[in-house]
């Protein structure tokens, strides 16, 4: 067999369903016919978004595998991998290279040097022997430690040349986890018994770990409120007594008065880092993190305990510890931490309630989020949310209830990027209705790509809020936008929809929203992707405190 052959068996073992692509590459035949669907995209960009989004709903049991030609297609793939980079998702890239004689001659373009930044780890399978070696080798970094992208670079002639198939002994790469340092844990333990009123702030290290089940059992042993990043969010139920919601860009209120009066901050599964994902701490708090990456300790501020380890086992022996040293029922508190979160809660929501339930036209966009959460079964759907205004008005009000019942993210904010990571959501859950929010500054990055989902029968929902203008951004540029219309936006993003071959409709009432979900929902039913548009106010009132 060729180069290219060895590759897709292996990656047949591997589990791969899918080979996200654009648009030539010669694996994708060899791929094909080891039964491995090629899923072309309309750009490099989507193809690299939609294996995240895959990785992201399958917590990479199944990882997301991509593919690009040589030259072009691996440069604009860039942002995509970058935004994975970022936001710590494992993807498989095998672009095509150059001919090894021709390495390194101008204008070649040298894919593995300029990655190195935006990967966990990359390097070229520059002979046809140490294909097994180089693919076991992608696959450990895949499943182990902090996740992340990871490219192997295919040259042309190694793709080609032969190999014979005793010399290609290859088995699937199971993950390797590790324990906390005991000592460690005694140590987290012993601050967070002795604190007043502590918080948890998780991060999307539960999901990964699939450390849900761990964390609530946890936050009720220790009585302390949850809170998630925005990337974290959907690990820790968003309904239940404990949970404060989601901080990153926008917050709820209960975050801000729980941060605000916690002595200690007991991280887990997060990074600690201040960005559109995660709020920033309050100094003069003592911090534990509890963290797979040793990158992520004493960044901002200095903590006073780390424990480095896989979530879900060191939530475990967290649990254990508190039980040896508070006893089974766990650690003390005489005040009824669910009763506080609850009254603040509700003092929060009815500060909103005129937004969340506005009959305004155009649309309120708070009332369309509002609406959608009350119209699926949570949990039974993903959620996932563009750039921007999309993000900081979806991430507070819509209320989460399973693992990866939301996609969020934001340490990279690539306009554009929800859309491709829902069509890969749904490839990996397909029984999952899957909703992308974005607004008409995000479809002008992507739109074309539902063509991609129509072709290939993914029944995605898109809500676009079309507002016909950049929100927020006119206080920054008031010259610009008084003199030359600089914020102004224009588009029938229904009719873009329509054009493409989705079920599509256009809603400027607000009663009509839940009967347009509805009727999208039928439609997605049948197997077509569905885009609704909802003519929005610019509404720039976001939830901070």
């Amino acid at each position: 067999m060729n180069g290219d052959a060895a590759i897709s068996n292996i990656l047949k073992l591997e589990g791969t369903e899918y080979l996200f692509c654009y648009p030539a590459n010669t694996l994708i035949e060899a791929a094909a016919i080891a039964d491995i669907e090629p899923i072309m995209s309309r750009t490099e960009r989507t193809t690299i978004n939609m294996a995240d989004g895959y990785s992201r709903a399958t917590n990479g049991r199944k990882v997301g595998v991509a593919v690009t030609q040589s030259g072009p297609g691996v440069e604009n793939a860039f942002s995509g991998i970058a935004q994975a980079y970022a936001e710590s998702t494992p993807i498989l890239v095998i672009p095509g290279g150059t001919v090894r004689s021709k390495l390194g001659q101008s204008p070649d373009f040298d894919a593995v040097a300029a990655y190195k930044g935006v990967t966990k780890w990359v390097s070229q399978i520059n002979q046809i022997e140490r294909i097994p070696e180089l693919m076991r080798r992608a696959y450990t970094f895949l499943r182990s430690g902090r996740l992340g992208p990871v490219m192997l670079q295919l040259p042309a002639d190694v793709a080609q040349e032969s190999i014979d198939e005793l010399d290609l002994e290859y088995r699937p790469v199971k993950g390797v986890k590790s324990a906390g340092d005991p000592a460690d844990i005694v140590s987290a333990v012993r601050i967070l018994l002795s604190s007043k009123n502590p918080v948890i702030y998780a991060g999307q290290g539960i999901l990964w770990a699939e450390a849900s089940n761990e964390l609530i059992e946890f936050a009720e042993l220790v009585k302390a409120p949850v809170m998630t990043t925005n990337t974290g969010k959907s690990a820790f139920p968003e309904n239940h007594g404990l949970s404060i919601g989601t901080g990153g860009n926008t917050w709820t209120k209960m975050i801000h008065h729980f941060l605000k009066t916690a002595d200690v901050v007991f991280g887990i599964g997060c990074s600690f880092t201040t960005n559109l994902a995660s709020i920033g701490i309050p100094y003069g708090k003592t911090l534990v993190q509890c963290t797979v990456d040793e990158k992520d300790l004493n960044k901002e501020q200095q903590i006073h305990q780390g424990v480095i380890g896989d979530a879900k086992i060191v939530l475990r022996q967290l649990i254990e510890e508190v039980k040896k040293q508070a006893g089974q029922n766990g650690r003390k508190d005489e005040r009824d931490i669910k009763a506080e979160v609850r009254k603040i809660k509700d003092e929060w929501l009815s500060e909103w309630m005129p937004l969340l339930t506005s009959d305004e036209i155009p649309i309120n966009p708070y009332r369309i989020i509002w609406d959608l959460m009350h119209c699926v079964d949570r949990s039974k759907t993903i959620v996932t949310h563009d750039s921007g205004h999309p993000r900081d008005q979806t991430i507070p009000f819509y209320e989460t209830t399973t693992p990866r019942g939301y996609l969020g993210w934001g340490n990279s904010s690539q306009l554009g990027y929800g859309l491709g990571i829902a069509m890969g959501a749904k490839l990996g859950a397909p029984e999952k209705l899957v909703v992308n929010i974005m607004g008409d500054a995000a479809i002008g990055m992507a739109g074309m790509d539902i063509e991609t989902a129509t072709r290939h029968n993914i029944p995605i929902l898109t809500i676009v809020f079309n507002n016909h203008v950049l929100s927020g951004y006119s206080k920054n540029y008031p010259v610009a936008t008084e003199k030359f219309g600089f914020t102004n936006l224009y588009g029938e993003y229904a009719d873009l929809a329509k054009s493409l071959g989705a079920y599509s409709e256009r809603i400027e009432a607000p009663g009509q929203i839940i009967p347009g979900i509805e009727r999208a929902k039928k439609a997605m039913c049948e197997g077509r992707p569905a885009l609704l548009e909802f003519m929005t106010k610019e509404e720039n009132r976001l939830s901070r405190y």
